[in-house]
């Protein structure tokens, strides 16, 4: 049982029917992070060069042939962040570096599959809105995703040459507490534990063979 297998209670998310303000108990003060702006970038970058680190196993034997390249995690790394407040516009001009480490697989000379790590990092220039200075700082923040379908070795440095397909996401945001309604606390149901059913038919059967005689 979870909040979407077939559990009905109103104190649990899902679509609304009806009137929504109805269940609507209290006022709540909650932690959030409030996202004043967003904003996502797609890029296609060729001849991007990919410096190896931490390769796995150690001491390959080269030349090596690239298999693919993606992103470790969505969580992307902002530095030299300068922001450029507009004084005829709602906006501010963000400049920043976004890096996001990425997992590079391979095979070396004997044919052995090794994996390591590298790091791309990507300018970005954008305009997103910046909210008026307050005592509570906002943050700029960075969601990169990235894929290298294609890549080829080169041999003088020991590094991979490659073409990336980059997604980012940059995001003004803040921590703040924030007032919304609330329908009270959520219904939690008990989760049910994944099973193949193997022995369903065998336990369906009854404990005993029902008693019915009729030879004629």
């Amino acid at each position: 049982m979870s909040f979407y297998s077939n559990f009905q209670s109103d104190k649990c998310p899902g679509t609304i029917t009806g009137n929504p303000l109805n269940g609507i108990t209290e006022k709540v003060c909650i932690q959030a992070e409030k996202i004043f702006d967003a904003g996502i970038k797609q890029t296609q970058l060729t001849g991007y060069t990919l410096k190896l680190c931490d390769l796995t196993p150690e001491n390959p034997t080269y030349p090596l042939t690239f298999i693919s390249a993606r992103s470790l995690t969505s969580e992307a790394t902002v530095s030299n962040v300068i922001i450029d407040r507009m004084a005829d516009k709602s906006c501010a001009r963000v400049q920043a570096t976004v890096s996001v480490p990425v997992e590079v697989l391979y095979t070396d000379a004997n044919g052995v599959e090794g994996s390591a790590t590298a790091i791309v990092s990507m300018n970005e220039d954008v305009l997103l809105f910046v909210p008026a200075p307050s005592i509570m700082p906002f943050t700029l923040k960075a969601v990169a995703s990235v894929v290298a379908p294609e890549g080829t070795f080169e041999p003088c440095n020991n590094t991979f040459t490659v073409s990336l397909c980059v997604t980012v996401i940059l995001k003004i945001s803040m921590p703040v507490e924030m007032l919304v309604p609330s329908y009270g606390y959520c219904a939690i149901p008990p989760a049910q534990e994944y099973s193949q059913e193997v022995c369903a038919g065998f336990f369906e059967l009854p404990l005993y063979p029902k008693t019915k005689c009729n030879c004629k």
